[in-house]
């Protein structure tokens, strides 16, 4: 008897550390793919500053704040050798817009970069989502610079936040939708989502539900991967070209979508169309005390770890297009 419950506490046992290996992935190695990048992190501020004190407010309640900064992004773009386009949609009588630009040689996958440049009660949004926004374009400078080869859409989504969140009128929605509906393949879609907050104090990550306090640091000196629990091969892939790339910590959540925080941004828009995507980020509310917040300000942010965590994502950009 006494074997027998032994045995079971072992096989119990091997099958929780299985599933931890799943969900967590600690033997991930590093690896670096793609050409060397400088990202440039004065700009990355330059960005966040232009975005969260230049178009400020721009909730869903002033589309032409929301219009100026789309105006910027689409500037920006065609600065760096892009050539951008729009996809518009009226909500109440409104028309909104995402801005979506492509880059690198025509193939037959698609690798998808994006981030929300609204923000939630037109609050300033300097974490959520400049940062994310900010990263999309220094992305979009150094592969203009340098185009892959391989085939790249940058895309700048609005309504993202609510009263919109998780609904149809999610700019990501409109843009999953609209690639679906032409037939392409997207190998892999990466939703820059709050990268900015770095903290190196014990405690300062927080974590919901608690008991993944087990598993990952309390330190929030790290960018996380969230990926889906059926995807693990390619979250392992985007987390070993991240954490080749620079020493920023990288730490991946595979898990299913009813973890709170799993699908919070618009990656969940292509998990629906069947396509492998990741949300970066720094975790938000996990982390950030200024989220959805008036003190969510350029000078909260951490520039240097940012620039690092968008080196990451490069390099993570070249192991997905570059995969067979």
């Amino acid at each position: 008897m006494l074997k027998r419950l032994f045995g079971a506490v072992v096989t119990l046992g091997l099958l929780v550390l299985a599933l931890v290996a799943w969900v967590v992935q600690p033997m991930t190695g590093k690896e670096r793919f793609g050409p060397p990048v400088a990202i440039d992190a004065h700009q990355l501020e330059a960005h966040v500053r232009k975005l969260s004190q230049g178009f400020h407010p721009r909730g869903y309640q002033q589309p032409e704040n929301l219009d100026r900064a789309a105006a910027y992004i689409a500037e920006q773009f065609k600065q760096y050798g892009l050539q951008p386009t729009e996809q518009t949609w009226d909500v109440g009588g409104k028309t909104y817009r995402n801005v979506v630009a492509r880059v690198g040689k025509a193939s037959p996958g698609l690798v998808v970069l994006g981030a929300h440049y609204d923000t939630e009660g037109g609050k300033p949004g300097a974490d959520d989502n400049g940062s994310g926004v900010a990263a999309l374009l220094e992305l979009a400078r150094v592969l203009g610079a340098a185009p892959p080869p391989f085939s790249v859409e940058l895309v700048a989504y609005s309504l993202e936040e609510p009263p919109f969140f998780r609904k149809p009128q999610m700019g990501s929605a409109h843009h999953a939708d609209a690639l679906a509906k032409e037939g392409v393949k997207v190998k892999g879609m990466f939703s820059l989502e709050t990268m900015g907050y770095f903290r190196d104090a014990p405690g300062s990550q927080h974590f919901q539900p608690q008991f993944l306090e087990w598993l990952y640091s309390d330190v929030a000196n790290y960018i996380a991967i969230v990926g889906k629990m059926d995807q693990p091969g390619f979250v392992r892939l985007v987390k070993r070209a991240m954490k080749g790339a620079s020493e920023l910590p990288a730490h991946s959540a595979n898990a299913p979508t009813a973890l709170p925080g799993i699908d919070y941004s618009d990656h969940l828009h292509y998990w629906r169309h069947g396509w492998p995507a990741v949300m970066i980020t720094d975790t938000a509310f996990n982390r950030n005390p200024n989220y959805h917040e008036p003190t969510d300000l350029p000078d909260t942010l951490d520039y240097r770890r940012l620039a690092m965590a968008t080196a990451g994502v490069y390099s993570a950009v070249y192991a997905v297009g570059e995969a067979p």
